[in-house]
């Protein structure tokens, strides 16, 4: 069952179109990636997901239900949790303020993300516990924006470049940590580069190009394939 699905949408930056007829489908509990080079239209796509960019036709779902045109606190409030490129933590709060800042239990979870199991699921974040944003590392404040969009107890989590300009181990981190997350069941829609690092944890790839999806399919396909790389990732 697709949990979000985007049918022709399109998107624009003033008189500019970005996006032509985008179309993605995530199943839930799967993960899945929207991949491209730079200036293609992911982070736009994130964007008219989460509701700072409305789009300008199309349609997008989400658990059925049709999402486009609502305002980003209602789009949150549904289930879709985001962990933004650069990510965006407050610099001036404590680790602790930045997680329980926006916690929030909508869907009445059974065994909803906490303080505590935050701390738990990141241990390097029960150390740093009391230091302001700004005195993390990369790496630290990765897991701080994951941690901090896993506290809205979300169904859909999207990340925008998980581990762009992070340490190797780190990211290696980061993706045992997403592996876990989707053996919980949690559905992820995830934006990176690292094709190899993802590739095992990952179900279904959707390339853009030029503001609409170009190629689909599954790891095995995306990775024996290296014209398709070179075409449309430059690797």
């Amino acid at each position: 069952m697709a949990m979000l699905e985007l049918n022709r949408v399109e998107a624009f930056y003033g008189s500019m179109q970005v996006l032509f007829g985008m179309n993605l489908r995530c199943e839930e509990g799967q993960v899945t990636t929207l991949i491209g080079r730079n200036g293609m239209g992911k982070t736009t796509t994130v964007g008219s997901i989460i509701g700072t960019l409305p789009g300008r036709s199309g349609e997008i779902r989400f658990d059925g239900e049709v999402i486009d045109g609502l305002p980003a606190y209602e789009v949150a409030q549904l289930g879709i949790g985001l962990v933004p490129e650069g990510r965006q933590i407050f610099p001036n709060l404590s680790v602790r303020e930045n997680l329980i800042a926006t916690a929030a239990n909508y869907n009445a979870s059974d065994d909803p993300w906490t303080l505590e199991k935050v701390l738990e699921f990141f241990p390097l974040l029960q150390k740093r516990l009391h230091n302001q944003g700004s005195q993390l590392s990369g790496g630290e404040q990765q897991m701080l924006a994951i941690g901090r969009a896993l506290m809205l107890n979300p169904r859909l989590l999207i990340l925008d470049e998980a581990t762009e300009g992070l340490a190797p181990l780190i990211r290696q981190e980061i993706w045992v940590r997403l592996a876990q997350l989707k053996q919980s069941g949690l559905t992820i829609l995830l934006i990176d580069k690292n094709i190899d690092e993802f590739a095992d944890i990952s179900d279904r790839h959707f390339i853009v190009e030029k503001g609409q999806v170009v190629w689909q399919g599954d790891s095995g396909a995306l990775t024996g394939d290296a014209a398709l790389k070179a075409r449309y990732l430059g690797i």
